[in-house]
């Protein structure tokens, strides 16, 4: 069963989540169905995409959808994974070239130096008008060297747009998608010159206290995040800090497609566009890129869609 498990260390401005999907991972895989299944290597940096989307939406608990999405310029030319607030999760790729054996980053999406990954949040009651916040890194370093893991893209984008230093560790396989994070926290202190030395003294322990932890996460193997369940992971790596460990989540795969989305698509089409698409095939068949369920319309459904729905007239009194 998937698991979102958060934690903290006591005496440390530094929290931490571990998170494993399998069932939802795994039904993810199923949907494509073995003629459309994904190259294995991009299973791998899907899995791990939807691991550090569903780290990501707990971490901030933003109430809307975040959307972690890679635009390559090599064999993937889309890679998406999206998480709602309450941990449902669904992923898609759009494969467009061979994928070489053994691909990594930088082979997969960054071919040519174009590759870049943008975190988007959307939120659930978005006000008219109102656009969705993204950011975008590219999948460099600061010297300009293309970036072989996804890890190191999420933890520098997080320091440059949070100011916070992360820590993650993401792994995945056809049966499990895992990742463990680990984050300072910022600390406050008073505004007075005294305050601000005692805050400067109080940041070099504090950051010598997440370095360790950090350094210790680091120590963590791929093997050892897909295999071991989370207590035996944060006894492994923290069993000389006081954790305290907040019952677990259940991240869950599902979809938000649904018929009446695509009936509001097929009208922004409009009626021209989709009846020349009943003349050409004789129905408009839209498929579903995450879930892979097929919505179907013939002539009747369209012309449904653009009739304009009239008042019926009052019933006439029932004839005693």
């Amino acid at each position: 069963m998937s698991e979102l498990t958060k934690f903290l260390f006591e005496g440390q401005p530094v929290r931490g989540m571990l998170v494993r999907l399998t069932d939802g991972w795994q039904e993810v895989l199923r949907r494509r169905g073995p003629e459309a299944a994904y190259p294995a290597e991009v299973r791998s940096l899907l899995g791990q995409m939807l691991a550090a989307g569903t780290l990501m939406q707990g971490n901030i608990k933003f109430n809307g959808a975040l959307v972690l999405q890679l635009h390559g310029d090599g064999p993937v030319k889309l890679a998406v994974a999206e998480v709602q607030a309450d941990q449902r999760f669904r992923a898609t790729a759009k494969v467009v070239g061979d994928v070489p054996a053994g691909a990594q980053l930088e082979a997969l999406v960054n071919v040519h130096g174009q590759g870049r990954c943008a975190i988007t949040l959307d939120p659930q009651d978005r006000q008219p008008g109102q656009q969705p916040y993204q950011g975008v890194v590219a999948l460099h370093g600061d010297q300009r060297e293309p970036l072989q893991q996804l890890s190191e893209v999420l933890e520098h984008y997080m320091l440059q747009s949070e100011q916070l230093d992360t820590r993650l560790v993401l792994a995945a396989n056809d049966e499990v998608a895992a990742g463990l994070l680990i984050q300072r926290l910022p600390v406050e202190g008073s505004g007075n010159l005294e305050g601000t030395q005692r805050r400067n003294e109080d940041d070099i322990g504090l950051s010598e206290g997440f370095n360790r932890i950090a350094m210790l996460a680091a120590t963590l193997t791929p093997q050892e995040l897909l295999e071991l369940p989370a207590d035996r992971i944060l006894h492994r790596l923290f069993w000389e800090e006081t954790l305290r460990v907040f019952e677990p989540e259940r991240p869950r795969f599902a979809c938000t497609c649904s018929r009446e989305r695509v009936q509001g698509m097929l009208r922004g089409l409009g009626r021209e566009e989709s009846d020349s698409l009943i003349a050409e095939r004789g129905l408009v068949e839209v498929g579903c890129e995450f879930c892979g369920v097929q919505y179907r319309f013939d002539a009747v459904d369209v012309g449904e869609l653009f009739t304009p729905v009239r008042d019926q007239p009052p019933s006439s009194p029932a004839v005693q």
